[in-house]
């Protein structure tokens, strides 16, 4: 795979995931590596920001973690089984080539995400 195929993918989930989380901070974004955090404090560590997301280029894909995914079982319910395919553990999503569909849909999820993670949550354990 070509190293161009993976930074169009890149580019792409990139610009989506900046434009569904607005309000959010980039804490990273150098080429081939965007991390975001939410606007609230981590529940399990009250002194840091929540851990919202990230996209990064891979030797073999391009990541796009969405920790609302993880975090909150009904998000999660929503992921299509065409983009559960692309899952790898809990709240990761991997890309080789293009999927504009597969994109919509995640960048729904990540809007939707992003409006869950603007109001400070309780961890309820068991249920990740």
């Amino acid at each position: 795979m070509a190293s161009s195929d993976f930074e169009a993918v890149y580019a792409d989930l990139r610009e989506r995931m900046i434009r569904a989380a607005a309000g959010h901070t980039v804490v990273t974004d150098k080429p081939g590596s965007l991390v975001l955090h939410a606007p609230i404090q981590n529940p399990l560590k009250p002194r840091e920001r929540m851990w919202f997301g990230a996209i990064q280029i891979k030797k073999n894909y391009v990541s796009y973690h969405l920790m609302p995914v993880y975090s909150h079982r009904e998000l999660r319910e929503k992921v299509s089984p065409d983009l559960a395919k692309r899952m790898q553990g809990k709240s990761c999503f991997n890309f080789k080539t293009p999927a504009p569909a597969l994109f919509d849909e995640l960048e729904r999820l990540t809007a939707e995400g992003a409006k869950i993670y603007e109001t400070p949550f309780e961890v309820r354990y068991g249920e990740c």
